[in-house]
């Protein structure tokens, strides 16, 4: 559904003079009276699709409903400034929840120096609901696009993937300092998180970028998580396939110039881990090549909202 919206929202929504970078991306960039420009990004976690409170303590809730926008500001390569944050509680036991939640995301608040500038509550006879909304700042590098890929960029990427159903989709690390200095140190063309699957958000910075992606199988960085919830499930799905579909892994996808990737590659700069897993190409659509060179099409796969 989301896509359809999407699209529609896109033909409905007149031009607005403040808005730089709108629907589409990861954040909305605004232009400011002041000259300056701010990036914003909303997330909404509503109990029984996102999580269950009989399978998770609330602090983890709270936690990753802040973390997911960071997230968003991370893939813009913005500077986290203030979040609102609005609950809707259920009736009983709403006041111990709604602190809970907040003993959950203030310790990350603080680690990114983010304002939690306020927000609104209320209590109702349905389940509970948090939707956070994140203000960030454009940095000097400019805010990191998903429309910005060329062909011949490689395709370089954070961390592993895969598996996060497993408990990462909690307790994953915003990768907000990572972009701010990756961007800092490095050009960088275009950005996305997993959110939805490492084969789906790339897709949408290729659709974006109007390019398409080779994926080289063998160089994707697999979670050991893909690997545990793959025999655990004993479906025949693989490790490989949870790395390209499971999502919440909340990782980078870049689009980085040649010269600047194989730098990168060298030096190395983050203790997550920086991996080449492809290139991005000037034919459309996505591609996977295996072990053996063989080129076939890459369905992307995902959650779709």
């Amino acid at each position: 559904m989301e896509p359809d919206l999407i699209a529609w929202l896109r033909q409905r929504l007149p031009r607005h003079r403040r808005l730089e970078v709108g629907l589409g991306d990861d954040a909305a960039v605004l232009r400011m009276a002041d000259g300056g420009r701010s990036v914003v990004t909303v997330d909404m976690l509503t109990e029984g699709v996102d999580f269950r409170l009989a399978e998770v303590d609330a602090r983890r809730v709270g936690r990753k409903a802040l973390a997911v926008n960071l997230s968003d500001l991370a893939a813009m390569a913005a500077r986290p400034a203030a979040a609102v944050i609005a609950l809707a509680l259920p009736r009983s036991g709403g006041l111990q929840l709604a602190q809970e939640l907040y003993e959950g995301l203030i310790p990350l608040a603080e680690e990114h120096d983010l304002a939690l500038a306020g927000g609104d509550t209320n209590s109702w006879d349905g389940p509970l609901v948090i939707s956070v909304t994140v203000l960030g700042e454009v940095t000097a590098a400019g805010p990191l696009l998903r429309s910005g890929a060329r062909p011949g960029d490689a395709i370089v990427v954070t961390g592993t993937f895969g598996g996060s159903i497993l408990g990462r989709q909690f307790d994953f690390e915003p990768r907000v300092r990572e972009a701010l200095l990756l961007a800092e140190r490095y050009p960088l063309h275009a950005g996305i998180d997993t959110s939805d699957g490492l084969s789906l958000d790339l897709s949408r910075v290729t659709t974006e970028s109007g390019c398409g992606a080779v994926v080289e199988l063998d160089r994707v960085p697999v979670a050991p998580a893909a690997q545990e919830l793959a025999a655990k499930l004993a479906d025949e799905s693989t490790p490989l396939d949870h790395a390209l579909a499971d999502g919440e892994d909340f990782e980078l996808i870049l689009a980085v110039p040649p010269e600047a990737a194989e730098r990168m590659l060298a030096e190395q700069p983050l203790a997550c881990g920086l991996k080449r897993i492809g290139q991005f190409i000037a034919e459309p659509g996505l591609w996977q090549v295996d072990a053996a060179g063989e080129r076939r099409p890459l369905v992307p796969r995902g959650y779709e909202h």
